[in-house]
């Protein structure tokens, strides 16, 4: 599988680069109250990509931050738990 990779890397980089190269040509893009943005259209998927992954990167830090906060109070617990069953992390073992 490792070897599988990087031909399979170099394979999507070409295509990616065939792509940007054959549509180099200037697209304009107009927002509200008449500002316009002209670039290629490589430039502008480029933006728009990387915008929707930061979108998608915020929109899942609220819940992971819950996870964490919420898997740090078991822990706590599991500890207390242990401190006053006498296990306090240690496996006791009987001579």
């Amino acid at each position: 599988m490792r070897y599988l990779v990087w031909p399979l890397r170099a394979v999507l980089f070409i295509l990616l680069l065939g792509f940007a190269v054959k549509n180099d040509q200037p697209v304009m893009l107009r927002y509200f109250f008449g500002y316009e943005w002209q670039t290629s259209l490589v430039v502008i998927l480029l933006c728009f990509f990387t915008a929707g992954v930061l979108i998608g990167i915020l929109a899942m830090l609220g819940n992971m931050f819950r996870q964490r906060r919420e898997l740090a109070a078991l822990r706590r617990d599991l500890q207390l738990k242990n401190k006053l069953a006498g296990l306090d992390g240690r496996q006791r073992t009987s001579v």
